[in-house]
């Protein structure tokens, strides 16, 4: 029996409507991972390095479909609450249409500037053509992969979480399939990974498009539209939380690899490329379930039905409280084997991404309610909110601890700055829910 977002959500249910999304954006971030450990084991430390310098640059320009993605969704399920399926409709389109024309002239940007911003990012020598060669390929299936986050959120809103599922396996396996046969067999290099990338990406992206274009029988559709630049401007800034998130994390990122690459030099960058590949697996299952929940809480919020927000509010925190104490648990215990599988060849380098990874894992007990704080707000259409806490928690508290910390505790304090950050972040967090609970009555 298909679920609603006009149901009433028990537990059970609610892990079934957002279980599609969590698993979609795990194995989203593990064929993430699979591209890494075929270019640390078959390509090298240092083009492996290269990989992990220049992709926060890289996936900022993503960051655009999670924006259009998470504020449309919004906006669009709040409209379907409302009763207007054909402005529903009218707005879904445009949002499709803008993102294609900002993906294409983004993609032409990076493929213009990604040397430059390289040398910048302070690669030189292998470490830079790596970069230039790597990152002009994946500027290159840019569009479609700002489509495939605009279809994560919009495939809910349309009732088919396990189509966006779907589409995500295929691409990951596609890109599984395409490093194997690139990179071992035909011995492409680091232009075998990019070319698998993009391959996956736009796989991902494409499908979903043809789908909407096609389907007859969904609320949600992609056909003629007119533009509004009201709603427009209405998902640019409610989804600008979801936008901060992806831009934040990609700078801090390159702040990180700055610190390290002054501290520790390539193999620093290494460590922590290892523990970004594999926190994205943990922290994927926070991103699937706010992407899941988000639309039904719209949905509700714009029927007006605050027994089911002030429902759907209180079984979601005992389920991240109870995930994030499962996550820290896991990451302790499976620091070591992972490390090894990413860089077991190098007894130094595999020591020292196991300690990272330790003392990066305490971060799970926080990440979750940050996370999902931020998209609850998003989903009730305050976008000021969310951004906020994405802003304050992903680059001004981060960026002070990794500045700071290190000054104090060394290279540890480097692995401890995201524990800091999220500590502080969750005290804004709860003061946000307990201040705005009347205004939104959940």
């Amino acid at each position: 029996m298909q679920i609603r977002l006009s149901d009433h959500f028990s537990y059970k249910k609610l892990i079934r409507f957002t279980l599609p999304s969590v698993i979609m954006m795990i194995f989203t971030s593990v064929y993430g991972v699979v591209d890494g450990v075929f270019v640390s084991n078959f390509v090298g430390k240092i083009p492996f390095a290269a990989i992990n310098l220049i992709m926060p640059f890289c996936m900022l320009f993503g960051a655009i479909g999670f924006m259009v993605g998470t504020g449309g969704s919004a906006l669009v399920s709040k409209i379907l609450g409302e009763g207007d399926r054909a402005r529903a409709n009218r707005i879904f389109s445009l949002l499709v249409y803008f993102s294609i024309a900002l993906g294409t002239l983004f993609s032409v940007m990076g493929v213009v500037f990604i040397e430059p911003i390289s040398i910048l990012l302070g690669a030189e020598g292998e470490m830079l053509s790596g970069c230039v060669m790597y990152g002009r390929i994946l500027f290159c299936s840019l569009m479609p992969f700002v489509l495939q986050n605009v279809f994560q959120s919009f495939l809910v809103v349309a009732e088919k979480p396990k189509l966006g599922l779907a589409v995500t396996v295929a691409a990951g396996v596609t890109n599984i399939i395409l490093d194997a046969l690139f990179i071992v067999v035909f011995k492409w290099g680091l232009v075998g990974a990019a070319a698998a990338t993009a391959t996956s990406q736009t796989v991902g992206g494409i499908i979903p498009l043809v789908y909407f274009f096609v389907t007859k029988k969904n609320q949600l559709k992609l056909g003629r539209t007119r533009f509004d630049g009201k709603a427009l401007l209405h998902t640019c800034a409610n989804g600008s939380s979801e936008m901060m998130t992806n831009i934040s994390i990609s700078l801090v990122n390159m702040l990180y690899n700055f610190q390290l690459m002054r501290m520790i030099g390539e193999d620093g960058i290494a460590a922590y490329g290892v523990i970004m590949y594999v926190n994205f697996i943990f922290i994927s299952a926070f991103l699937g379930y706010s992407i899941g929940c988000a639309p039904i809480i719209s949905f509700h919020y714009g029927a007006e039905n605050t027994d089911e927000l002030k429902n759907l509010r209180k079984k979601s925190i005992i389920i991240i409280v109870l995930t994030s104490v499962l996550m820290t648990l896991l990451g302790m215990a499976l620091a070591a084997p992972l490390s090894s599988v990413f860089v077991g060849y190098d007894a130094e380098l595999n020591a020292l991404t196991q300690r990272a990874f330790i003392l990066y894992s305490f971060s799970f007990l926080l990440v979750g309610f940050n996370i999902f704080t931020s998209a609850f707000f998003t989903a009730l259409n305050n976008g000021f909110i969310s951004a906020l806490v994405s802003f304050l928690r992903l680059f001004l508290f981060e960026v002070v601890a990794v500045l700071c910390l290190p000054l104090i505790l060394g290279t540890d304090g480097v692995w401890l700055s995201v524990v800091a950050a999220e500590g502080v972040a969750l005290i804004l967090s709860i003061s946000c829910m307990v201040a705005l609970h009347k205004k939104y009555r959940y």
